[in-house]
């Protein structure tokens, strides 16, 4: 069966906005392989140096260093990792700062009116350390990963409140987060080139200031079962995390981690791959492999954070490659969906849909200028389909 169709009774279950959205499990016959994008081939550059699809249109929403539109608040350096939340007929787009807490690293958010318009700006997070990627809970706060040694987990409040770590969800070098409201657990990635794929079981759901770090444990192969196995010294000293359990299956260089409908996925960076996971079935596979791609040269290279649309649709942010966002549609299909020329010393993340679907929210981490002062983040709207 197709994702999309399993996406559909997610959402009408869940009766969630379009972001917080319900992509479904999907049964891979095999890894995606290049097809046409939903949307057509890429027309030449626009004003912003973006290619994009026949009907859609970019803005630069804000750059590292200079005051918000709209704000008196400066936007922070290295923007990395994102989410959206609705807010009234709005909604907040919040954004890491991947650089040491000493120059500004943390968390941003920008405040949106029902038009699109920035009406507020703020920091949420301060003093922190590499913060990448991340993801947002069911209780509408924003865990914010350090993506150091014994790094940690802040979870942030976007809509007011004070920044607090969450030791108890590990000490490693922590990527990309995402909440299963059904199993209650978040699962987390580690970008290590041997790193693991952990979930933390909250002791209360809603709470995540207690609970148990468990580690996924397979075979070393590209596909199978897995079940899980706790982490006894989640501190990670003097044994790192991803050391303390045998038989934990090792990947090389989490990135991204997408959940919706009894489906997880993540993206490894030094494999170029995505992998599914069956939570229902406890089983695993390949959802993209350059290396498994045929018939032409493999169109998303260099893969990082991943978010997911209403209908179904994955999109994989590029760190390198052709600084593209390429789309993994549920047919598995994969094609570039936008390029950013113009920008080679930068990387793209922060991969997030407003509430309704119909804007896509990303940054360059450097853009043109190739340091952390230069990022700019932005936003894509048009007709995506929902």
């Amino acid at each position: 069966m197709e994702r999309r169709t399993f996406m559909r009774a997610g959402v009408l279950a869940a009766g969630t906005a379009a972001v917080s959205g319900s992509l479904m499990r999907g049964a891979l016959a095999a890894p995606a392989q290049i097809g046409t994008g939903p949307y057509g081939a890429l027309l030449a550059a626009d004003a912003n140096g973006i290619r994009l699809p026949s009907g859609f249109t970019s803005q630069v929403v804000a750059r590292s260093g200079q005051a918000v539109p709209g704000t008196s608040y400066v936007w922070h350096s290295a923007p990395d990792g994102g989410a959206c939340f609705a807010d009234g007929s709005g909604w907040i787009y919040v954004s890491n700062s991947e650089v040491s807490g000493s120059a500004g690293g943390g968390a941003s958010m920008i405040r949106f009116d029902s038009g699109g318009t920035p009406t507020a700006a703020s920091r949420i997070l301060s003093g922190t350390n590499n913060n990448c990627a991340g993801g947002k809970t069911p209780w509408n706060t924003w865990l914010s990963c350090e993506e150091v040694g014994l790094g940690r987990v802040w979870e942030t409040y976007p809509f007011g409140g004070s920044a607090a770590a969450r030791p108890a969800m590990g000490r490693f070098k922590h990527e990309a987060a995402a909440a299963d409201p059904v199993r209650q657990v978040i699962y987390l990635t580690e970008d290590e080139t041997d790193g693991r794929f952990y979930r933390f079981v909250p002791a209360t759901w809603g709470n995540l200031s207690s609970g148990t770090l468990q580690v996924l444990v397979a075979g070393s192969g590209t596909s199978g079962s897995f079940g899980w196995a706790t982490v006894p010294d989640p501190d990670g000293s003097p044994t790192a995390t991803r050391n303390q359990v045998a038989g934990s299956k090792s990947f090389n260089g989490g990135e991204g981690c997408w959940y919706a409908d009894d489906t997880v996925w993540i993206t490894t960076k030094g494999d170029n791959r995505v992998w599914q996971f069956d939570l229902g079935a406890s089983t695993f596979e390949l959802a993209y492999d350059d290396g498994l791609v045929t018939g032409g040269t493999a169109p998303l290279t260099g893969v990082d954070n991943i978010t997911g649309s209403s209908y179904g649709d994955l999109y994989v942010a590029e760190d390198g490659g052709n600084m593209e966002i390429n789309v993994i549609t549920p047919d598995d299909r994969v094609a570039p969906f936008l390029r950013v020329t113009g920008q080679g010393s930068s990387e793209l993340c922060g991969p997030a849909f407003n509430p309704a679907g119909n804007r896509l929210y990303f940054s360059s981490q450097r853009g043109t200028s190739g340091s952390s002062s230069g990022g700019i983040t932005y936003c894509v709207t048009g007709p995506f389909r929902t």
